[in-house]
Protein backbone atom coordinates (compact mmCIF):
# COMPACT_ATOMS: atom_id res chain seq x y z
CA UNK A 1 0.00 0.00 0.00
CA UNK A 2 1.13 3.44 -0.74
CA UNK A 3 -0.21 7.21 -0.06
CA UNK A 4 -2.98 7.64 -2.92
CA UNK A 5 -4.06 4.46 -3.03
CA UNK A 6 -7.87 3.53 -2.37
CA UNK A 7 -9.04 1.31 -0.06
CA UNK A 8 -12.05 0.16 2.15
CA UNK A 9 -12.63 -0.87 5.59
CA UNK A 10 -12.97 -4.67 6.59
CA UNK A 11 -14.86 -4.36 9.98
CA UNK A 12 -17.34 -1.57 8.67
CA UNK A 13 -18.47 0.49 5.59
CA UNK A 14 -16.85 2.85 4.34
CA UNK A 15 -13.31 3.98 3.01
CA UNK A 16 -11.16 6.76 0.99
CA UNK A 17 -7.67 6.97 -0.36
CA UNK A 18 -4.51 6.35 1.91
CA UNK A 19 -3.20 10.09 3.36
CA UNK A 20 -0.18 8.66 5.47
CA UNK A 21 0.97 6.04 7.57
CA UNK A 22 2.01 5.86 10.83
CA UNK A 23 3.31 2.94 12.28
CA UNK A 24 0.80 0.22 11.78
CA UNK A 25 -1.78 2.56 11.27
CA UNK A 26 -2.92 4.20 7.98
CA UNK A 27 -4.84 7.27 7.73
CA UNK A 28 -7.47 7.02 5.60
CA UNK A 29 -9.07 9.83 4.11
CA UNK A 30 -12.61 10.05 2.91
CA UNK A 31 -14.68 11.63 0.97
CA UNK A 32 -15.46 15.05 2.88
CA UNK A 33 -11.60 15.73 3.81
CA UNK A 34 -11.63 14.16 7.38
CA UNK A 35 -8.80 11.51 7.86
CA UNK A 36 -9.66 8.10 9.80
CA UNK A 37 -6.84 6.55 11.94
CA UNK A 38 -7.41 2.49 10.72
CA UNK A 39 -5.45 -0.46 12.02
CA UNK A 40 -3.28 -1.49 8.51
CA UNK A 41 -4.84 -5.19 8.78
CA UNK A 42 -7.92 -3.53 9.13
CA UNK A 43 -7.87 -1.74 5.49
CA UNK A 44 -8.24 -3.63 2.04
CA UNK A 45 -7.12 -2.03 -1.62
CA UNK A 46 -9.46 -1.68 -4.30
CA UNK A 47 -9.44 -1.06 -7.66
CA UNK A 48 -9.32 2.61 -9.46
CA UNK A 49 -12.80 2.10 -11.23
CA UNK A 50 -14.91 1.57 -8.16
CA UNK A 51 -17.44 3.57 -6.50
CA UNK A 52 -16.74 4.46 -2.87
CA UNK A 53 -19.76 5.63 -2.12
CA UNK A 54 -20.02 3.45 1.52
CA UNK A 55 -23.57 3.11 0.63
CA UNK A 56 -22.91 0.94 -2.50
CA UNK A 57 -19.84 -1.09 -0.85
CA UNK A 58 -22.43 -4.27 0.17
CA UNK A 59 -23.77 -4.09 -3.70
CA UNK A 60 -20.00 -4.28 -4.48
CA UNK A 61 -19.10 -7.18 -2.72
CA UNK A 62 -22.12 -9.01 -4.17
CA UNK A 63 -21.67 -7.97 -7.78
CA UNK A 64 -17.72 -8.73 -7.49
CA UNK A 65 -18.73 -12.36 -6.14
CA UNK A 66 -20.47 -12.47 -8.97
CA UNK A 67 -18.45 -11.47 -11.74
CA UNK A 68 -15.52 -13.45 -10.75
CA UNK A 69 -17.19 -17.03 -9.82
CA UNK A 70 -15.21 -18.91 -12.52
CA UNK A 71 -11.85 -17.43 -10.62
CA UNK A 72 -10.86 -19.76 -7.81
CA UNK A 73 -7.84 -17.51 -6.90
CA UNK A 74 -10.70 -15.02 -6.92
CA UNK A 75 -13.21 -16.95 -4.93
CA UNK A 76 -10.69 -18.06 -2.25
CA UNK A 77 -9.30 -14.15 -2.31
CA UNK A 78 -12.83 -13.54 -1.71
CA UNK A 79 -13.66 -16.26 1.27
CA UNK A 80 -10.38 -14.82 3.03
CA UNK A 81 -11.30 -11.78 2.81
CA UNK A 82 -14.60 -12.23 4.28
CA UNK A 83 -13.56 -14.62 7.02
CA UNK A 84 -11.13 -12.46 8.29
CA UNK A 85 -13.99 -9.29 8.22
CA UNK A 86 -15.67 -11.81 10.11
CA UNK A 87 -13.04 -12.59 12.55
CA UNK A 88 -12.29 -8.57 13.22
CA UNK A 89 -15.91 -8.32 14.27
CA UNK A 90 -16.48 -10.84 16.69
CA UNK A 91 -12.91 -10.14 17.79
CA UNK A 92 -14.30 -6.79 19.09
CA UNK A 93 -17.55 -8.10 20.19
CA UNK A 94 -15.87 -10.54 22.22
CA UNK A 95 -13.07 -8.14 23.97
CA UNK A 96 -15.91 -5.54 24.53
CA UNK A 97 -17.71 -8.26 26.40
CA UNK A 98 -15.16 -9.19 28.77
CA UNK A 99 -16.19 -7.22 31.97
CA UNK A 100 -15.48 -8.12 35.50
CA UNK A 101 -17.57 -9.65 37.37
CA UNK A 102 -18.21 -9.43 41.10
CA UNK A 103 -19.24 -11.74 44.06
CA UNK A 104 -22.57 -11.46 44.45
CA UNK A 105 -23.05 -9.38 41.49
CA UNK A 106 -26.05 -11.91 39.84
CA UNK A 107 -28.26 -10.42 41.56
CA UNK A 108 -30.28 -7.87 40.14
CA UNK A 109 -29.93 -4.46 41.53
CA UNK A 110 -30.48 -1.00 39.60
CA UNK A 111 -31.36 2.38 40.55
CA UNK A 112 -32.20 6.08 39.60
CA UNK A 113 -29.89 8.51 41.15
CA UNK A 114 -30.43 12.28 42.10
CA UNK A 115 -27.18 13.80 43.01
CA UNK A 116 -27.11 17.75 43.63
CA UNK A 117 -24.70 19.80 42.04
CA UNK A 118 -24.27 22.28 44.57
CA UNK A 119 -24.99 20.94 48.25
CA UNK A 120 -23.43 23.82 49.50
CA UNK A 121 -26.45 26.00 47.79
CA UNK A 122 -28.68 23.01 48.25
CA UNK A 123 -31.84 25.72 48.09
CA UNK A 124 -31.32 26.36 44.74
CA UNK A 125 -28.96 23.76 43.40
CA UNK A 126 -29.66 21.23 40.15
CA UNK A 127 -29.54 17.54 40.21
CA UNK A 128 -27.83 15.09 38.11
CA UNK A 129 -29.70 12.18 37.14
CA UNK A 130 -27.94 8.73 36.77
CA UNK A 131 -28.74 5.02 36.26
CA UNK A 132 -26.59 2.72 38.57
CA UNK A 133 -26.44 -0.77 37.39
CA UNK A 134 -25.12 -2.79 40.28
CA UNK A 135 -25.00 -6.27 39.12
CA UNK A 136 -23.10 -8.22 36.73
CA UNK A 137 -26.13 -8.12 33.80
CA UNK A 138 -25.70 -5.74 30.74
CA UNK A 139 -28.98 -3.38 31.00
CA UNK A 140 -31.06 -1.96 28.20
CA UNK A 141 -33.22 0.55 29.63
CA UNK A 142 -35.54 3.52 28.28
CA UNK A 143 -36.47 6.16 30.91
CA UNK A 144 -39.55 8.55 30.41
CA UNK A 145 -41.42 11.13 31.85
CA UNK A 146 -45.20 11.43 31.69
CA UNK A 147 -46.66 14.63 29.82
CA UNK A 148 -50.22 14.37 30.32
CA UNK A 149 -51.46 10.90 29.36
CA UNK A 150 -48.74 10.53 26.83
CA UNK A 151 -44.77 9.99 27.93
CA UNK A 152 -41.17 11.91 26.71
CA UNK A 153 -38.47 9.86 26.10
CA UNK A 154 -35.28 11.51 27.52
CA UNK A 155 -33.08 8.45 27.65
CA UNK A 156 -32.35 5.06 26.27
CA UNK A 157 -29.74 3.03 25.75
CA UNK A 158 -27.07 0.34 27.35
CA UNK A 159 -25.91 0.45 30.91
CA UNK A 160 -22.48 -1.98 31.53
CA UNK A 161 -22.29 -4.17 34.08
CA UNK A 162 -21.41 -2.68 37.43
CA UNK A 163 -21.38 0.69 35.45
CA UNK A 164 -23.13 4.54 36.26
CA UNK A 165 -24.70 6.14 33.41
CA UNK A 166 -25.20 9.98 33.51
CA UNK A 167 -28.64 10.78 31.46
CA UNK A 168 -29.54 14.28 31.83
CA UNK A 169 -29.47 17.31 35.27
CA UNK A 170 -32.64 19.77 35.33
CA UNK A 171 -33.37 22.42 37.48
CA UNK A 172 -35.00 22.80 41.01
CA UNK A 173 -37.81 24.77 39.79
CA UNK A 174 -38.01 21.71 36.71
CA UNK A 175 -39.68 19.64 39.59
CA UNK A 176 -43.03 19.69 38.53
CA UNK A 177 -42.51 17.57 35.16
CA UNK A 178 -40.54 14.93 36.87
CA UNK A 179 -44.23 13.88 38.61
CA UNK A 180 -44.35 10.47 37.44
CA UNK A 181 -41.31 8.67 36.13
CA UNK A 182 -41.17 5.46 33.67
CA UNK A 183 -38.57 3.09 33.39
CA UNK A 184 -38.13 -0.39 31.50
CA UNK A 185 -35.56 -2.35 31.50
CA UNK A 186 -33.91 -6.06 30.59
CA UNK A 187 -30.97 -7.70 31.67
CA UNK A 188 -28.96 -10.01 29.59
CA UNK A 189 -25.30 -11.71 29.96
CA UNK A 190 -22.81 -11.98 26.77
CA UNK A 191 -20.21 -14.67 25.92
CA UNK A 192 -21.97 -16.67 28.65
CA UNK A 193 -24.71 -18.22 29.92
CA UNK A 194 -27.02 -16.24 32.60
CA UNK A 195 -30.07 -16.68 34.95
CA UNK A 196 -32.80 -14.85 32.46
CA UNK A 197 -34.42 -12.14 34.75
CA UNK A 198 -37.72 -10.63 34.11
CA UNK A 199 -38.15 -7.67 31.95
CA UNK A 200 -39.06 -5.10 34.29
CA UNK A 201 -42.13 -2.01 33.70
CA UNK A 202 -42.19 0.06 36.38
CA UNK A 203 -44.18 3.38 37.05
CA UNK A 204 -43.57 5.78 40.33
CA UNK A 205 -44.24 9.67 41.44
CA UNK A 206 -41.55 11.46 42.51
CA UNK A 207 -41.59 12.89 45.81
CA UNK A 208 -40.46 16.52 45.44
CA UNK A 209 -40.54 16.57 49.29
CA UNK A 210 -37.11 14.82 49.29
CA UNK A 211 -35.62 17.21 46.99
CA UNK A 212 -35.98 20.37 50.15
CA UNK A 213 -34.66 18.44 52.89
CA UNK A 214 -30.70 17.57 52.67
CA UNK A 215 -30.81 14.32 54.91
CA UNK A 216 -32.50 12.36 52.21
CA UNK A 217 -29.30 13.18 50.69
CA UNK A 218 -27.20 10.41 51.87
CA UNK A 219 -23.68 9.04 51.51
CA UNK A 220 -23.61 5.80 49.55
CA UNK A 221 -21.13 3.17 47.01
CA UNK A 222 -21.70 4.85 44.15
CA UNK A 223 -20.95 8.40 44.42
CA UNK A 224 -18.39 10.78 46.09
CA UNK A 225 -21.06 12.86 46.75
CA UNK A 226 -24.60 12.22 48.76
CA UNK A 227 -27.17 10.98 46.61
CA UNK A 228 -30.60 10.36 46.25
CA UNK A 229 -31.35 7.06 45.19
CA UNK A 230 -34.71 5.39 44.04
CA UNK A 231 -34.76 1.46 43.51
CA UNK A 232 -35.51 0.48 40.54
CA UNK A 233 -35.08 -3.67 40.72
CA UNK A 234 -33.74 -4.54 44.36
CA UNK A 235 -32.50 -8.31 44.90
CA UNK A 236 -34.39 -9.18 41.56
CA UNK A 237 -37.82 -7.72 42.79
CA UNK A 238 -39.27 -5.02 40.91
CA UNK A 239 -40.44 -1.57 43.01
CA UNK A 240 -44.18 -1.47 42.72
CA UNK A 241 -45.46 1.62 44.73
CA UNK A 242 -48.75 2.23 45.77
CA UNK A 243 -51.30 3.76 43.05
CA UNK A 244 -53.94 5.77 44.63
CA UNK A 245 -56.63 8.04 44.09
CA UNK A 246 -55.48 11.71 44.33
CA UNK A 247 -58.70 13.29 44.33
CA UNK A 248 -60.38 11.09 46.65
CA UNK A 249 -56.57 11.88 49.21
CA UNK A 250 -57.32 15.53 48.54
CA UNK A 251 -60.90 15.06 49.95
CA UNK A 252 -59.24 13.29 52.94
CA UNK A 253 -57.24 16.19 53.71
CA UNK A 254 -59.01 18.92 53.69
CA UNK A 255 -61.76 17.26 55.96
CA UNK A 256 -58.79 15.59 58.15
CA UNK A 257 -58.50 19.14 59.90
CA UNK A 258 -62.40 19.22 60.99
CA UNK A 259 -63.58 15.73 61.47
CA UNK A 260 -60.29 14.66 63.53
CA UNK A 261 -59.59 18.03 65.69
CA UNK A 262 -61.41 16.83 68.66
CA UNK A 263 -58.97 13.25 68.79
CA UNK A 264 -55.70 15.28 67.82
CA UNK A 265 -56.62 17.92 70.74
CA UNK A 266 -56.56 14.68 73.28
CA UNK A 267 -53.10 13.33 72.34
CA UNK A 268 -51.45 17.05 70.70
CA UNK A 269 -51.11 17.93 74.31
CA UNK A 270 -50.10 14.44 75.66
CA UNK A 271 -47.21 14.03 73.20
CA UNK A 272 -46.32 17.97 72.99
CA UNK A 273 -42.58 17.13 74.65
CA UNK A 274 -41.63 14.39 72.68
CA UNK A 275 -42.22 16.42 69.63
CA UNK A 276 -39.44 18.65 70.18
CA UNK A 277 -37.02 15.61 69.84
CA UNK A 278 -38.56 14.42 66.66
CA UNK A 279 -41.11 15.97 64.50
CA UNK A 280 -43.21 12.45 63.94
CA UNK A 281 -42.48 9.99 66.16
CA UNK A 282 -43.71 10.31 69.85
CA UNK A 283 -43.19 7.73 72.77
CA UNK A 284 -45.50 7.59 75.35
CA UNK A 285 -44.57 7.52 78.91
CA UNK A 286 -44.99 4.55 81.61
CA UNK A 287 -45.72 1.72 79.08
CA UNK A 288 -44.22 0.18 75.68
CA UNK A 289 -46.88 1.87 73.61
CA UNK A 290 -45.09 4.06 70.67
CA UNK A 291 -47.40 6.89 68.69
CA UNK A 292 -47.03 7.93 65.38
CA UNK A 293 -48.78 11.10 64.13
CA UNK A 294 -48.65 10.71 60.39
CA UNK A 295 -50.55 13.85 59.79
CA UNK A 296 -49.58 15.86 56.99
CA UNK A 297 -49.47 19.09 59.56
CA UNK A 298 -47.07 17.06 61.80
CA UNK A 299 -44.92 15.68 59.73
CA UNK A 300 -44.12 18.66 57.70
CA UNK A 301 -43.36 22.34 58.05
CA UNK A 302 -45.47 23.10 54.86
CA UNK A 303 -47.17 21.24 52.09
CA UNK A 304 -47.21 24.12 49.83
CA UNK A 305 -46.20 22.85 46.39
CA UNK A 306 -47.11 19.60 47.36
CA UNK A 307 -50.03 17.40 45.33
CA UNK A 308 -52.24 15.05 47.46
CA UNK A 309 -49.88 12.29 46.37
CA UNK A 310 -47.00 13.53 47.09
CA UNK A 311 -48.24 13.84 50.86
CA UNK A 312 -49.37 10.46 51.17
CA UNK A 313 -46.14 9.49 49.37
CA UNK A 314 -43.97 10.80 52.23
CA UNK A 315 -46.71 9.80 55.00
CA UNK A 316 -46.27 5.99 53.77
CA UNK A 317 -42.12 6.34 53.92
CA UNK A 318 -42.58 7.58 57.57
CA UNK A 319 -44.69 4.66 58.12
CA UNK A 320 -41.99 2.45 56.52
CA UNK A 321 -39.28 4.17 58.74
CA UNK A 322 -41.12 3.61 62.04
CA UNK A 323 -41.83 -0.07 61.33
CA UNK A 324 -38.40 -0.49 60.30
CA UNK A 325 -36.45 1.12 63.24
CA UNK A 326 -38.61 -1.82 65.66
CA UNK A 327 -38.57 -4.19 63.75
CA UNK A 328 -36.50 -6.20 66.22
CA UNK A 329 -38.31 -5.45 69.28
CA UNK A 330 -40.57 -8.46 69.44
CA UNK A 331 -44.78 -7.15 71.00
CA UNK A 332 -43.40 -4.09 70.52
CA UNK A 333 -47.23 -1.89 70.06
CA UNK A 334 -47.05 1.09 67.83
CA UNK A 335 -50.17 3.37 67.71
CA UNK A 336 -50.33 5.32 63.77
CA UNK A 337 -53.10 8.38 64.41
CA UNK A 338 -54.34 8.70 60.77
CA UNK A 339 -57.27 10.48 61.02
CA UNK A 340 -60.81 9.51 60.00
CA UNK A 341 -61.37 11.45 56.88
CA UNK A 342 -62.29 9.64 53.49
CA UNK A 343 -60.44 6.78 54.86
CA UNK A 344 -57.23 6.87 51.78
CA UNK A 345 -54.22 6.69 54.24
CA UNK A 346 -55.94 4.33 56.56
CA UNK A 347 -56.22 2.20 53.58
CA UNK A 348 -53.08 2.85 52.21
CA UNK A 349 -51.63 1.70 55.76
CA UNK A 350 -53.32 -1.24 55.84
CA UNK A 351 -52.55 -2.33 51.86
CA UNK A 352 -48.62 -2.29 53.72
CA UNK A 353 -49.54 -4.75 56.26
CA UNK A 354 -51.42 -7.25 54.47
CA UNK A 355 -48.26 -7.66 51.97
CA UNK A 356 -45.47 -5.85 52.91
CA UNK A 357 -45.82 -6.96 56.80
CA UNK A 358 -47.94 -9.67 57.24
CA UNK A 359 -46.52 -11.35 60.27
CA UNK A 360 -47.33 -7.77 61.91
CA UNK A 361 -50.98 -8.06 64.03
CA UNK A 362 -53.05 -4.75 63.87
CA UNK A 363 -56.34 -3.68 65.00
CA UNK A 364 -58.26 0.09 65.26
CA UNK A 365 -56.34 1.67 68.16
CA UNK A 366 -58.15 2.34 71.26
CA UNK A 367 -61.12 4.61 70.71
CA UNK A 368 -61.08 6.89 73.99
CA UNK A 369 -57.62 7.55 73.17
CA UNK A 370 -57.10 8.07 70.12
CA UNK A 371 -60.66 8.63 68.40
CA UNK A 372 -61.90 7.03 65.37
CA UNK A 373 -58.60 7.66 63.12
CA UNK A 374 -55.84 5.24 64.72
CA UNK A 375 -54.11 1.68 63.72
CA UNK A 376 -52.26 -0.15 66.23
CA UNK A 377 -49.67 -2.25 65.16
CA UNK A 378 -47.92 -5.10 67.18
CA UNK A 379 -44.81 -6.23 65.86
CA UNK A 380 -44.21 -10.25 65.90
Amino acid sequence: MKIGDKVRFLSETGGGRIAGFKGNIVLVEDEDGFQIPTPINNVVLVGDKENYDSKNIIKRESLNRTENVHSRSNINDFAAEQNYAKDITENVAHNKAEVEERSGGDVLNCYIAFVPKDAKSFTTTAFDVYIVNDSNYFIQYSYCTAEGANWVLHSADELEPNTKKYIEDFERESLNDYDRISIQLFAYKRSKSFMLKPTVETQFRLDKVKFYKLHTFRENDFFDEAALLLPIVENDKTTRPLVVDAQQLKKEMFSSSSDDSSPKDTYARRYEDGKKGNPFLNKRKNDDIVVVDLHANSLLDTTAGMSSSDILSYQIEKFHEVLDKYKSEKGRRIVFIHGKGEGVLRHAIVHELQYKYKKYQYQDASFLEYGYGATQVTIR
